[in-house]
């Protein structure tokens, strides 16, 4: 029997609410703007007193495990280079900033140097500022040229909401020089009608990489006389750029040079990413080309309160009878509730879709009791919205409209949100750059700013809140992405060589993989060769190979059955765990049950609804290993690394009432199989070491399941991974190892880096996973340490005993790290420095 945990398209599942939802909220008063509340200039309030007040209610004080102080920092101004126009100088001038940072000026002075440069400081640290002044500078030359537009520049944001966030803030800047700077945004949402004025008129275009691969470079002859005048290509927020997404978005830079270099144009890269590690070293990787860094950041910032903060376990008892806290998510509406009644504007964070809806819907509930003012003031906002949605939304938080939003990473990135007060984080985000990227939020105009991460109920998460030194006395991570991976290489040759014909000269800068891929694609009839290049042989659209989101398949259309109007859209490798027949799905706020998904026509038909449950769907993992490409002995056991196949398959789903959890049912479902070949880390274990760990044939089982759900819980902490990033199977006796085996895979085609970095820093990462099961207060497993609420296999068997004796047989004989996991992460301080770390911590309450 093969025990397994497969990555999670949809995210975390949401378990119920507890019930009593609103007993540990702190007192109420009737109006949101109380009061006595202390601030912190320009009516911003305090973050110890917004912190104070949450924790006054009944048991809150209890939940808050530990207080990091961030303390203010002041900034260091310089002058900008002199070649900078004064008409630019005075532009920003008169947008209220008097002199740049010196951060600004330095990656200005290596952009007029024709120097590709990376900016990586700190949210609001005036990265857009630092790469607008060139570029702003170049596109005023440009516009005394005889056809008005001898230089452009190509703005790629990961989400459309940056671009359209981004263009607000350069035509307000750029506004006193009239028509010289002409911004327009590209992406799925400009009308056609505009589409041809943006082509032959607009120097400062914005769009996303996934414009730039469909739309922008397979048609690059209608924009001919726009790439001939590139000057400048700035990618902001290149740090999300990373695994298989980060991977194809490098493979497409690579073509956007190698058809600029076609019209003899050899732009300049400049790249704007959070604070992360060697991110010289990632852009380079990210762009193919030498990178300059300037990571000294130079900006002020005000205090920063960062609590981290477990949510109290309930009386209710989840699968195998472990405790249950109460959830993540009811516990970030309550706060989001109480911080909107205080007046306290704030972003909460999660990761789900559902979940985002439901802190909407949670918080809106609990403000009508209050004041029937209140519930509009709070909304949700994430992916899968249509256009007019998401732009009414950003429209409301921009003005103050809004003063709660629950919102997933499509509002992370970068969008100027200023005069936040506060920000919620629902769950660890996956990385530490993520978690600062999220903090930083509030507090953007140099404000105070309040953070708190609300612990989910799982190994990583419980983890975390019990050792900060895991957050605030470790460097932010380094970029994983593999260029070279065949799966992503492939389609984007293809995509090349419909583009321009590909040359032996192209093959260097695609890379060394390139050549040996050539004659398989050659092979399969997609290429062919002649005298002049390889050439793409085929009618249907290279392009249209690559996902370069990675999630494959065409996005399947959520339909609502009786009015065939389209609510949102769904990757297809995400619909089979969360609109499958029967599942409950959320949009703005009301709920529908899925009548029926069609994958033949991607499509789901829903029909509104008011289940008194959510759903959970389930799958089943079998896997093979094809290839060891490395192994080294742990004792008698063997760490290896190589490729495998993995084939997955939702069999079912689980019902939980809202208020209870209470499982009601179990239906099966009868989804097809889906095939994965990927890269994977596995251990296995020796017979002599089970008798010296004391695991008998009655315990093996159990054992291995809760090592390999804990381990996959913790190596986001180790590797630039999400959870649904990675899965796992476990096997007491594997076929092709002969011997019991714990496997953990990339849960991408081809790997992405992940399970690379879990063999490299295997020794911290199991170490790391023992401790987080042996400090767990449960008896048997509980969510916060073995359990995984997306088990195929119910949970059973688990034994947490077993697990951490045979995790500690395992370690006794494991040699040193081939990466020390500092290394691997790399050098970057997190926000703070060293004013963080030990004695310099101001408390600590509880463990």
């Amino acid at each position: 029997m093969a025990f397994n945990h497969l990555p999670a398209a949809m995210h975390d599942a949401l378990r119920p609410l507890s019930r009593r939802p609103v007993t540990h909220s702190m007192p109420m008063a009737r109006t949101h703007r109380p009061g006595g509340l202390p601030r912190s200039g320009d009516d911003h309030p305090s973050p110890d007193a917004v912190l104070e007040r949450l924790a006054a209610g009944a048991g809150r004080a209890a939940r808050i495990t530990h207080t990091e102080h961030l303390p203010p920092r002041p900034g260091r101004h310089a002058v900008w280079p002199d070649r900078i126009r004064t008409e630019i100088i005075a532009a920003v001038q008169q947008a209220g900033i008097d002199h740049p940072w010196a951060h600004q000026a330095e990656a200005a002075e290596h952009a007029l140097d024709g120097e590709s440069v990376v900016i990586a400081t700190g949210t609001a640290s005036g990265k857009s500022l630092a790469y607008l002044a060139p570029v702003l500078t170049a596109l005023l030359d440009g516009s005394e040229a005889p056809n008005g537009r001898g230089a452009t520049a190509l703005y790629l944001a990961p989400t459309k909401a940056l671009a359209a966030d981004q263009r607000r803030s350069v035509r307000a800047l750029a506004a006193p020089l009239g028509t010289a700077v002409r911004p327009a945004v590209y992406d799925g949402d400009t009308p056609v009608e505009e589409r041809e004025w943006v082509r032959q008129y607009a120097n400062y275009v914005l769009t996303n990489p996934d414009m730039l691969h469909r739309g922008i470079l397979p048609s690059h002859a209608r924009w001919s006389s726009f790439l001939r005048a590139l000057r400048y290509v700035v990618i902001d927020e290149c740090h999300t750029y990373r695994g298989v997404f980060g991977s194809h978005v490098a493979q497409v830079l690579r073509r956007l040079r190698r058809v600029c270099a076609r019209y003899g144009a050899h732009p300049v890269f400049l790249l704007a990413s959070a604070t992360a590690a060697q991110p010289a070293v990632a852009a380079g990787r990210l762009t193919g080309l030498p990178v300059r860094e300037v990571a000294d950041d130079a900006s002020p910032r005000g205090e920063v309160v960062f609590a981290l903060w477990e949510p109290p376990l309930t009386e209710f008892h989840g699968e195998r009878g472990a405790p249950v806290r109460r959830t993540a998510t009811a516990e970030t509406a309550d706060l989001l509730t109480d911080l909107t009644v205080q007046g306290v504007r704030t972003v909460a964070f999660v990761r789900s879709r559902r979940g985002a809806e439901l802190i909407s819907v949670i918080a809106q509930e609990r403000l009508a009791q209050v004041d029937r003012s209140l519930p509009p003031r709070v909304a949700a906002y994430r992916g899968g919205y249509l256009p007019a949605e998401r732009r009414a939304l950003e429209s409301a938080l921009h003005s103050g409209e809004l003063l709660g939003l629950s919102a997933t990473t499509a509002l992370e990135l970068g969008i100027d949100v200023s005069g936040l007060d506060a920000v919620l984080i629902t769950g660890y985000p996956g990385t530490r750059a993520s978690l600062w990227q999220q903090a930083g939020r509030a507090g953007r105009a140099g404000q105070g700013a309040l953070a708190v991460l609300v612990a989910r109920d799982d190994p990583l998460d419980t983890y975390l809140v019990h050792h900060p030194e895991a957050l605030f006395d470790q460097p932010v991570e380094s970029t994983v992405l593999d260029p070279d991976n065949p799966y992503v290489l492939a389609p984007h040759l293809c995509a090349a060589a419909a583009e321009l014909p590909l040359t032996e000269d192209d093959l260097e800068l695609f890379g060394p993989a390139s050549a040996g891929l050539l004659p398989q694609l050659e092979a399969a009839a997609l290429l062919r060769r002649r005298s002049s290049g390889w050439y793409w042989t085929q009618r249907r659209r290279a392009a249209d190979l690559a996902d370069i989101r990675g999630a494959g398949g065409s996005p399947v259309q959520i339909v609502e059955a009786g009015t065939g109007r389209l609510l949102g859209t769904i990757d297809e490798a995400a619909a089979h765990t969360a609109v499958h027949d029967g599942a409950v799905h959320l949009h703005q706020g009301r709920t529908y049950l899925v009548k029926r998904l069609d994958l033949g026509d991607s499509v789901a038909l829903v029909e509104e609804a008011a289940p008194p449950y959510s759903t959970t769907a389930r799958d089943t993992t079998a896997i093979s290993v094809l290839e060891t490409e490395t192994e080294v002995p742990w004792g008698e056991g063997r760490l290896c690394y190589g490729s495998v196949e993995v084939t997955n398959q939702v069999v079912s789903f689980l019902s939980r009432r809202l208020i209870t959890g209470e499982v009601l049912g179990e239906t099966k479902l009868d989804l097809p199989p889906r095939t994965l070949r990927t890269r994977a880390v596995w251990w296995t274990v020796t017979e002599d070491q089970l008798d010296a760990a004391r695991v008998g044939p009655e315990q093996l089982g159990g054992a291995l399941h809760a090592a390999e759900h804990a381990s996959i819980g913790l190596l986001p902490l180790f590797a630039t991974c999400d959870r649904w990033d990675i899965g796992g199977v476990s096997v007491p006796l594997h076929p092709d190892t002969l011997l019991p085996t714990v496997f953990v895979y990339d849960g991408h085609p081809g790997g992405a880096g992940f399970a690379e970095r879990a063999f490299r820093t295997a020794r911290s990462w199991l170490s790391a996973t023992r401790e987080a099961i042996a400090s767990c207060d449960c008896e048997a497993g509980c969510p916060s340490c073995i359990q995984s609420p997306k088990c195929g296999n119910g949970n059973d068997p688990l034994h947490k005993r077993g697990a951490v004796r045979l995790l500690t047989e395992l370690l006794r004989d494991a040699p040193q790290d081939a990466e020390d996991p500092a290394a691997a992460t790399g050098a970057a301080d997190v926000p703070g420095g060293s004013a963080s770390r030990g004695p310099a911590r101001a408390r600590a309450v509880g463990s």
